[in-house]
């Protein structure tokens, strides 16, 4: 699977690691940072975004200090194998990529903010790496849980899209797919909140420097609203 090549390529479903039932580790209640539960139950009213952007350290990091933002974690979406291990997910076997999920309150922080944040927080234009980390776990996605979250992130993806091309960067290279059939799986504990435990650890996430727009999404439909 050349993993760490220099031209690293998702595995089939046949190709990935078959993982297990249950996970082989348990999460810790509590958020480090926000003192908020990590796994629910969540207050009433707060939704659900699930955003790759590499290195999945820093990359929470720049979301739990959003105001409106409940709580995050990190774990493992968009491959194959059940309940993976890091070391698995690093292996390049399980089709998945190191991702964030983020519990938000809408009134305060709506998902069009968040899709900003998310696209200025790195650079989406890398394929399968960010910076100088480089394998598919790295790569850029945005895994959606509602038809309106899905139009929103279509719609920023081509309006950031004009504005890198403007700038003389390359096409995104982001997935944008439905959440559903692509379970989000916790990682271990150490993982959750590392650079809260770890304040001088490894933080690979920088953006382009360019600005996205936001209130590019379009209206809801009747069925959204």
């Amino acid at each position: 699977m050349f993993p760490y090549g220099r031209n690293p390529r998702l595995p089939t479903a046949e190709q990935a690691l078959s993982g297990r039932s249950q996970p082989m580790y348990s999460i810790p209640e509590r958020h480090t940072v926000l003192g908020t539960r990590l796994l629910g139950p969540y207050p009433e009213g707060l939704e659900i975004a699930d955003f790759a952007l590499g290195c999945f350290w820093g990359a929470e990091r720049t979301f739990w200090r959003l105001p409106g933002v409940h709580t995050t974690l990190v774990g493992y979406q968009g491959g194959f194998t059940e309940h993976p291990a890091y070391e698995e997910v690093c292996s390049g076997l399980t089709g998945h990529a190191e991702a964030v999920r983020v519990v938000h309150d809408p009134a305060v922080l709506p998902y069009e903010r968040l899709l900003k944040h998310f696209w200025e927080a790195h650079n989406p234009t890398q394929g399968f790496r960010q910076g100088n980390d480089v394998g598919t776990q790295y790569r850029s996605a945005v895994h959606t849980h509602t038809p309106a979250q899905a139009a929103a992130a279509e719609a920023s993806r081509e309006a950031y899209g004009r504005v890198l091309t403007r700038t003389g960067h390359g096409p995104i290279t982001t997935e944008i797919l439905p959440a559903e059939g692509r379970p989000f799986y916790p990682a271990e504990g150490h993982h959750q909140q590392y650079l809260d435990k770890n304040p001088a650890g490894y933080c690979g996430i920088g953006g382009t420097g360019v600005s996205c727009p936001v209130g590019v999404a379009p209206p809801p439909g009747p069925a959204e609203q």
